[in-house]
Parts: structure tokens; C-alpha cells; sequence
């Protein structure tokens, strides 16, 4: 039996207090409740719908529901097959963790069981579309700013959780990031759950409690000064001390959880809107939490009260920089400001390939070598010399017909800067199309300096050479900086991670710290792999197979050049050699983990080598293993049997290396280079190494392996560095990575 009709003009108060939290609260309820107060002062169906922007429909349906069933009328009638509670969270997390193509409302609302209107008012109050082009609004109480947001911190102990985001303005370019996937967001979810399965200790002090939070909210904004910073309280038990609210200070906002959402589902979704929506939050970002949670869970219940887990991203400088201080603008340089050389399609970039790997090459030839029609040919060619990216060449004489007029690169057309940072030194070179390097400049790093200090002094450094460079760069000619990093590195997030002999670059994040002091585009490689580029790029046609480049810097790195593109690998670090040496030698520590070879740091292992076998080397050379290194190169160039003996004992360790490459990679070149790759020894390791990957090899007998020197100078990574914009801009592929990062 249906209960009595209710009258809209005249609600009980208890009803009118109920009605109005629902209003309070928000979602679906809310628009419900509003229909029924507005109606309980007279209003029409008309003028409710305009007031509460809902079809008239809308409107007279949910009065007639009150006038058949009441209050409860305006609750939630579960449907068959379908959950009564949506956790609109689950829904946001399906919806940007979806394949292309698979995020639209119907499919998530087929794989999650909900309705197809439910899961579309939920992503239309987030503000989500499958392809992120909205900035999202995340509806916390009170909600975050509409704002993109970043995760940049979580604070758990035994009593609470926080989750700490920082938010700034939406920028106008965004270069998307591929998701996470379902696995880092599982590694996140199941080091939580391990967490959370530790016992409760007993409660700290009052005071102890607030200071420790305290500590790591004046941590977040000493390390992220320009965010706005805001802690979402995921749970709080209460008996831990003070409650995250009690801890507010200033410039932290605090934040409860949105109404139908879980604290697990959130922390989800927050994870997948900040990495698809930003390539810097990459796979690394939330495995190093992931590692922080774990860490956490495996300690005795003592350790973990005295530690909680205070896990803390890395500055993102340039996103949550204040574009109205004074220092940024005043640091920032003009240089470029956008790449003037706009190449308009992938023939034209296979145009310029052509004409630079052969040097000077007609149009004739071009059509030949590329399969296109003559047409096309002429009518790129004739847009690239009007442009003066190609330039005309003496005629030649033809056997018949009229004479042809070959064209070549204009080398003057564009130049890049490249900026190679070693852990002893810092060098700067301006480089133009051909290689020719223009200026350089080479400094000493002073190995106590922090990481601002560093970069400042690289871009002081890099400054100073393009200044140096003057009238050369011809206007609209400058294309970028590449930089050139010793691994391992995040290329993602743009961040030096941890280089074996560079303890103070530890979890920097180089590239954005030099978009804040330089307005162009900016691309960051390994070094190796940037003198593999570099290369490429200048040997022209005597580099146009398959090769690998083995860089002999302050470490032995290997650069693959593999299909006609570099091969950086899913964390671009492919080429880590000094392990691969240590797998060949069989030479391991006691928990069978690959040494780290004395013998792939050719400025140590060469002199410490030499002095094994005999060689005076005085007592300076342990105080400067450069000078020694000149020393015994210069010696054994001269022919000295002992520093002979020595290189090649360095050598054949790298060789074996390069074995496992050559019988890995089935290739038919090796390219040596780098600062160490001196004349005095160019001679033994090329001997020596040559001898090793020929006479070893299963496949010895149907292929002969070529072992090169170099075409770049000592410079080889900076000149690389600077190819890396090159390779970037006029290197033709229908797919690959993008174009370098514009401010």
C-alpha cells in the first residue's frame, strides 16, 4: 500500500534538514533534493528547471516520485544486475587507463556494470574524456582547483594516510604521456595493501605526532616552492595524534575524500590522471613509491613509529615556476624561441636525408635513391632552396641533354648547441648541419657544487658559447640545445637518476631546471647515446648501416644505432656496458650481481693497469688520474711495451663486451669514440678489439665486423648532443619519438 501523499508546501523540518544535506553533499540526490525544496516554495516545473539547469522532465519526474513514495521516493531504487553504490573513482580509472578507442561511457559502463547515464554524469563532473583534452576537476571537499594536478607525495604511518598533489594552471601545449598501465598502478595498490596489514602501534605523543607531519609538510614546500600544495586526508583513525586538519599550516590546503568514492579507487584514479596526463610522471615516479611502501612494510613495528613513510617526488620546476619572477625572466635567453625551420611533410625530411648522406647528390639521383617522382623532387627542392636549407652546387656536364645542377645541405642553415655533462667536465659546442663545429668551450665541474650550482654553471657555460658563436647563427637558424647526461636517466621526466661517479646528481631534474633558463626547444639523452647520434648524423654515408658505438668516457657506454633510428629501449638506457663486460668475464660480487669493471673507466683503469705492471707513474697520479692517463697513452703511442701491454688489457675487457654485442645484435660495425679514445691508444684498442669480435664470434664465418674510429672529435657527445635537434627535426619516420620539447 502506497504511503500517504506528502504536500510540497508544507515539509516537516526533519525532512527539510535532510533534503538540504543532500544538496550539501552533491551527485544525483543533490538536483533531487533541490527539486523538492523549490517546490516546497511555490515554484513551477518551469522555473525549477531553469533555476536548477535540468529538463522540465527532469523535474516533474522527481516531484511526482515524492508525491507517490515520500522521502523515500528520492532514494536510489537499485536496478537488476546492477551495484545500488557507483564508486565514481573505479569509474575515472577505467576511463584513462582505456585503450584507444575503448573509454567511452558505453564500454565502461559494460565492463563495470553501471549505467550508461550514471558513468557519464560521473565523467562529466570530473571533467574526463578518454583522449585527457579537458583539464579534469577532481570533486574532493572542497574540491581541488580546476588546475592540472600533480601527485607529489604520500605520508602514511599507522594511524593516517595524506596524499599530497600540487596544482597550477593548465598550460596551453601539453605533450601527453602514455599510461602507466595497469601494472604500475597494481604495484602501487598491492605495496598499500602490504602497508596496510601492519598492526596499529601505540599512539605517539600529542606533540610528537603533529611535529613529525608538521616536518614533512615544511619538507614539501622547501622542495616544491612555487606549488599550490594540498593534503588529502585518505583515512585517519583519530589516534594518532592530531588530525590532518590539526596540522595545517600555511600553504598547505587540507582536503577530505569526494562522497562516493573509496580512499583505494582514488588514490587509483589520481595516480592515472597525473601519468597520462603528464609524461614526467613516469613508470619510475610510482615504482619508487611502490619501493617506499614496501620498505615500509618489511620493517620491525619499532622502526616503522620512528619511520613512516614520507615518499616525496622530485621538483618539477618549470610547471609550478612563478612566470612573474623577476630571477626566471632575467636567467631566460632568447635564443630561438621556436624552431624556424618547419619541415611541412615526411617527403621533405626524405629529401634532406638523401641529399645529406650523399653530400652532393642531383635531383635526378634523389628521385632514384628515394623512389620518389621527379615532380615531387623539384617541387621540394625548389621549396628547400627557397627556404635556404639546400644550396645549389656546381653544374655537371651529363653525356647527353642539358647539364645537371646537384644540390647539398646548407650547413649554415641551422645550428644547435650541444652541452655534454661529465662527471670531471662540462663542454659546450655550437655545431651547424654539417658538423662543423663552430665554437666550444670545455670546464672543470666542481664536484662539491649542488645541483642548482651545477646547473647554473651549465648555463652559464652554454650561454657563453653561443654568444661566442655571434653573427655565425644566422637569424631563425637556431634550433635547440641537446644535452647529453651519463645514465641512468629518466628521459621521461627529463632527470639524472643516480650516475655511478656523480653522487650529487641524484634524482635531478636537469631538463626542466634548464627550461626555466632557456627559451628553445630542449632534448635530453644519454651520452652515449647521443654520440651514436652524433655519429649518424655526420658520418653520412659512411654511417648509414647498422652500427654500435662504444663511448669511452669516465665509464664505457654503448650506443645502438639499430633499423635506421637510435635504440634508447623502454626506459631509454639501452646500452648499460659495463655489466654486459662483467657477464662476459665472469666476474661478479658475492650475491652474484655483475661488478661494476675497474677496466670500463679507461681514465682510472689504464694508469692503475700500468702501474700493476711496472710503470713509474709518480705520486701525482693518484691525485689526478687525467694527467696519468695522458701520461701512459703518450707512452704507449711512443711504443713504451708496458703501457702497450697495459691498453690492451683494458681493451680486451671492452672487447669481450662488444663479443656479446655483435653475436647479440648480428652487426657488422663498431664505431670507437670518445674523450678517452686518445691518438696514443686509437691504434690498441682498435687492434685489439677487432681481434676479439672477429675471431670469436659463432657467426665468424659469414660476416667480417668492421672496427672504426670515430668520426667526431674528443667533443663526441657534446657534437652528438647538438645532432640529437638535427636528428629530431630532419630525420624522416612515420612514427617514433616526438618532436623536442618546445617552452
Amino acid at each position: 500500500m502506497n504511503p500517504p501523499r506528502q504536500d510540497t508546501a508544507g515539509l516537516p523540518e526533519e525532512d527539510h534538514r535532510l533534503l538540504r544535506s543532500w544538496v550539501a553533499e552533491g551527485g544525483p540526490r543533490a538536483t533531487r533534493a533541490a527539486v523538492v525544496l523549490l517546490a516546497s516554495q511555490g515554484l513551477r516545473n518551469a522555473e525549477i528547471a531553469r533555476r536548477l539547469e535540468v529538463s522540465r522532465q527532469t523535474v516533474g519526474h522527481w516531484r511526482q516520485r515524492f508525491d507517490t513514495s515520500g522521502m523515500e521516493g528520492l532514494r536510489e531504487r537499485p536496478r537488476p544486475g546492477r551495484p545500488s553504490i557507483i564508486d565514481e573513482a573505479e569509474v575515472i580509472t577505467r576511463t584513462v587507463l582505456a585503450p584507444d578507442g575503448s573509454g567511452a561511457s558505453r564500454a565502461v559502463a559494460r565492463e563495470l556494470g553501471y549505467s550508461h547515464a550514471a558513468v557519464a554524469a560521473i565523467r562529466q563532473r570530473w571533467r574526463v574524456t578518454p583522449g585527457n583534452a579537458t583539464v579534469p576537476v577532481v570533486p574532493t571537499r572542497p574540491p581541488l582547483p580546476e588546475a592540472e594536478v600533480w601527485v607529489l607525495g604520500l605520508y602514511l604511518d599507522t594511524h593516517r594516510a595524506l596524499l599530497l598533489v600540487g596544482t597550477s594552471p593548465a598550460a596551453d601545449e601539453r605533450h601527453r604521456g602514455a599510461s602507466p598501465g595497469a601494472d604500475v598502478i597494481a604495484a602501487v595498490d598491492a605495496a598499500v595493501e602490504a602497508a596496510l596489514k601492519v598492526p596499529p602501534s601505540p599512539a605517539p605523543g600529542e606533540g610528537r605526532g603533529q611535529d613529525r607531519l608538521t616536518g614533512y609538510l615544511d619538507e614539501a614546500r622547501r622542495r616544491h616552492p612555487g606549488a599550490s600544495l594540498h593534503a588529502i586526508t585518505l583515512w585517519d583513525t583519530g589516534k594518532g595524534g592530531p588530525q590532518a586538519e590539526r596540522c595545517a599550516r600555511g600553504g598547505v590546503v587540507h582536503h577530505a575524500l569526494p562522497v562516493r568514492t573509496t580512499w583505494r579507487t582514488f588514490l587509483r584514479a589520481v595516480v592515472g590522471l597525473d601519468s597520462t596526463r603528464h609524461p614526467e610522471s613516469s613508470h619510475r615516479v610510482y615504482l619508487d613509491l611502490a619501493a617506499a611502501l614496501t620498505r615500509y612494510a618489511d620493517r620491525p613495528g619499532t622502526a616503522r613509529e620512528r619511520q613512516p613513510v614520507r615518499w616525496l617526488r622530485e621538483p618539477i620546476a618549470t610547471h609550478f615556476a612563478d612566470a612573474s619572477r623577476a630571477d626566471t625572466d632575467q636567467r631566460r635567453e632568447s635564443w630561438g624561441g621556436a624552431n624556424q625551420i618547419d619541415l611541412g611533410s615526411f617527403n621533405e625530411c626524405v629529401v634532406i636525408e638523401a641529399v645529406r648522406l650523399a653530400g652532393t647528390i642531383t635531383r635526378g639521383e634523389i628521385s632514384h635513391r628515394t623512389g620518389l617522382t621527379q615532380q615531387s623532387v623539384s617541387r621540394i627542392s625548389r621549396s628547400l632552396l627557397r627556404r635556404g636549407i639546400l644550396v645549389e652546387d656546381d653544374r655537371r656536364q651529363a653525356t647527353s641533354g642539358k647539364p645537371r645542377t646537384p644540390v647539398r645541405l646548407r650547413g649554415d642553415a641551422g645550428h644547435a648547441l650541444g652541452i655534454h655533462v661529465d662527471p670531471e667536465v662540462l663542454t659546450a659546442v655550437v655545431v651547424d648541419l654539417d658538423g662543423a663545429i663552430v665554437r666550444s668551450r670545455t670546464e672543470p665541474v666542481a664536484q662539491t657544487a649542488s645541483p642548482d650550482q651545477l646547473v647554473d654553471h651549465i648555463a652559464r657555460l652554454g650561454r657563453g658559447v653561443l654568444s661566442a658563436a655571434g653573427g655565425a647563427v644566422r637569424p631563425g637558424g637556431f634550433l635547440g640545445i641537446g644535452v647529453a647526461t651519463p645514465g641512468p636517466v629518466d628521459v621521461a621526466s627529463g632527470t639524472v637518476l643516480d650516475p655511478p661517479l656523480l653522487s650529487v646528481w641524484r634524482d635531478v631534474p636537469l631538463l626542466y631546471m634548464l627550461k626555466d633558463r632557456f627559451r628553445c626547444p630542449i632534448v635530453m639523452e644519454k651520452d652515449s647515446s647521443a654520440a651514436a647520434i652524433g655519429e649518424r648524423w655526420i658520418g653520412r654515408n659512411r654511417r648509414a648501416r647498422d652500427f654500435v658505438y662504444l663511448y669511452l668516457g669516465t665509464g664505457v657506454g654503448a650506443g645502438l644505432f639499430i633499423n635506421g633510428d637510435i635504440h634508447r629501449g623502454v626506459s631509454a638506457n639501452a646500452g648499460e656496458f659495463g655489466q654486459l663486460c662483467a657477464v662476459a668475464l665472469e666476474r661478479v660480487d658475492a650475491d652474484g650481481r655483475p661488478e661494476i669493471l675497474p677496466e670500463c673507466n679507461p681514465p682510472v683503469s689504464i694508469p692503475e693497469t700500468a702501474a700493476r705492471l711496472g710503470m713509474a707513474l709518480g705520486p701525482r697520479a693518484a691525485h689526478d688520474p687525467r694527467g696519468a692517463h695522458r701520461a701512459v697513452s703518450a707512452a704507449a703511442g711512443a711504443g713504451d711495451p708496458v703501457a702497450e701491454k697495459a691498453v690492451r688489457q683494458v681493451a680486451g675487457a671492452i672487447g669481450r663486451g662488444a663479443l656479446s654485442l655483435v653475436d647479440l645484435l648480428d652487426i657488422d660495425l663498431v664505431v670507437l669514440g670518445g674523450p678517452f679514445f686518445t691518438d696514443g691508444v686509437a691504434d690498441l684498442y682498435t687492434s685489439e678489439i677487432s681481434r676479439i669480435v672477429n675471431d670469436f664470434p659463432t657467426a665468424r664465418r659469414l660476416r667480417r665486423v668492421d672496427v672504426e674510429r670515430s668520426v667526431l672529435s674528443r667533443e663526441a657527445a657534446a657534437v652528438g648532443a647538438a645532432s640529437t635537434i638535427f636528428h629530431a627535426t630532419f630525420t624522416p619516420r612515420l612514427a617514433g619519438r616526438p618532436a623536442p620539447m618546445r617552452r
